[in-house]
């Protein structure tokens, strides 16, 4: 799952070509992306994200960018067929400049038919501000946990500078910030707190803090936060393998079935005489051992997938994918 703003960049209205609405455009969830404020160094990068809205294969021929020196495009899939989805990911290294830069990545198609679409990147490398970790990652966490995660934002040289606001583009991060005691007369610290709301969905995310300064020059400081949220239940192996079995005779394999909290497994959705799933125990517990079985009824390769389903109210069903063989 993404979100992403994207931020119509207003200073390039005189300059910039009038948006036609073409089909190649239409494609995109959006043209641009403005990075805001943010301190030199980090190598900044964004997805614009494309799918195939046509009735034909498309083709992207090429990629380039106004700047080969500050940054660079490139396209994860170049073919795609009506409905599939890619992303055409631009980087700019904040070490090449300082101050304003604005970048046009220039994707052309050749299918359909020749037209050529103009996406913008913009950002602002200052020296004057760093963010320790230049990130706020909060890696693997589990559905229904509530994490937070902090960094540092320092104002170098500005004694009088002050955060005002700090705000998440994701509805399910709460953004605090705080005075570090330890600012100096040529230093300013505020301690950045995201906090991930329990209900956040499943997914990958990718996100922005965006921190409201009093400083004319840098009214917003950019702070990227990724996190990749698990189901509240996963399974190891995530398939079942059964092997071969002869007709008559059965096999079976341990499946590890684990929650974020206790559970009871009440149903199995899927099975049928050949291959079933039993949970050992009816207690209430994070983690139940399960027995996947194949039973020889017919010869033939075997494929299942079982819904396993428990009591958890939120995630709380899973599928099972059980593949063996049965031979004479």
């Amino acid at each position: 799952m993404y979100r992403y703003t994207f931020v119509l960049l207003a200073g390039l209205c005189t300059t910039a070509p009038a948006m036609a609405g073409t089909w190649a455009d239409a494609l995109f969830e959006g043209l641009s992306k403005d990075f805001g404020s943010v301190p030199r160094g980090p190598t900044l990068s964004h997805p614009f994200r494309l799918k195939n809205k046509t009735k034909s294969d498309v083709t992207i021929s090429g990629v380039r960018v106004s700047c080969n020196v500050c940054s660079s495009a490139s396209v994860l899939k170049s073919t795609l067929k009506p409905g599939e989805e890619t992303v055409v990911l631009a980087k700019m290294d904040t070490t090449r400049f300082t101050g304003v830069k604005t970048i046009t990545i220039y994707v052309q198609f050749s299918q359909p038919q020749f037209e050529e679409v103009r996406l913008w990147i913009q950002a602002n490398a200052r020296d004057d501000v760093a963010i320790t970790p230049d990130s706020i990652a909060f890696g693997h966490v589990k559905r229904g946990s509530a994490p937070s995660a902090v960094t540092t934002i320092s104002f170098l040289g500005i004694p009088k500078a002050q955060i005002l606001e700090a705000k998440c583009d994701s509805n399910y991060v709460k953004a605090t910030f705080a005075k570090d005691d330890k600012s100096g007369d040529n230093e300013v610290k505020y301690k950045l707190t995201a906090k991930l709301r329990a209900d956040a969905p499943v997914g990958k995310w990718y996100t922005d803090i965006w921190v409201k300064t009093n400083i004319t020059a840098m009214e917003k400081v950019r702070v990227p936060l990724t996190v990749e949220i698990e189901s509240a239940l996963s399974l190891s192996p995530t398939a079942a393998s059964l092997g071969e079995v002869k007709v008559g005779g059965q096999v079976e394999r341990k499946v590890i079935l684990r929650g974020t909290k206790p559970f009871r497994v009440t149903g199995v959705r899927g099975g049928d005489d050949q291959v079933s799933v039993k949970d050992g125990t009816t207690d209430s517990k994070a983690v139940h051992v399960l027995t996947v079985t194949l039973k020889g009824v017919k010869a033939g390769d075997v494929s299942r997938t079982l819904r396993i389903i428990t009591d958890l109210k939120e995630d709380g069903e899973i599928d099972l994918l059980a593949k063996g063989k049965v031979v004479q």
